[in-house]
């Protein structure tokens, strides 16, 4: 035994030994009112309704905080996919931009298509796109890449060209958007 499981174990034992005390006095003095109930019961409920009080709240609180991982749990669930598919994404966006103006027919109109349906189904899976261009630059959102003179007064301070587009997964930052920052 360690010293904790002694320490436990004498506790247990000292309590055993004080309600026996308390039993064989309760015993011997008898009955205090007409009803046969003596005075030491009201003051040991109170006690009693006290530690299931205390009982009830905690497992109240874990039921609540296990409801809630659970539900993070579910929202998050798809996190490793999102951002492994990320990529795969940005490939079909600039496919589809350098594709503009040419003449691809069947080929550049298919992968339209499957950079639309990709997008959709991440779309439908909680995915959001962060615009950022001419926006404030904000460090929780955007990561600077570089910093150039302001084309105009106007967008100091704010991000003047987007390198990379960033993404959210429910309201949280998958990927931080990298910026051109006018200064």
């Amino acid at each position: 035994m360690n010293g904790e499981e002694t320490a436990h174990a004498e506790e247990a034992a000292q309590d055993s030994q004080a309600e026996e005390q308390q039993g064989e006095a309760s015993e011997n003095e008898g009955p205090t009112d007409g009803n046969g109930a003596d005075e030491a019961a009201p003051g040991g409920e109170d006690e009693w309704k006290d530690k299931y009080l205390r009982l009830y709240a905690e497992f109240d609180n874990f039921r609540k905080r296990t409801m809630r991982e659970r539900g993070e749990l579910v929202r998050s669930a798809g996190r490793d996919l999102t951002v492994a598919l990320l990529p795969v994404l940005d490939d079909f966006e600039r496919a589809a931009a350098a594709g503009e103006g040419q003449d691809g027919g069947e080929l550049s109109e298919g992968h339209q298509l499957i950079g639309q349906k990709l997008k959709g189904i991440l779309e439908a899976r909680g995915l959001q796109r962060m615009e950022a261009k001419g926006a404030e630059f904000d460090t929780d959102l955007h990561e600077a890449i570089t910093q150039i003179p302001a084309p105009s007064p106007e967008l100091k301070g704010k991000v003047v060209d987007v390198v990379e587009p960033g993404y959210k997964l429910h309201d949280t930052v998958l990927r931080f958007a990298k910026v051109v920052v006018g200064n």
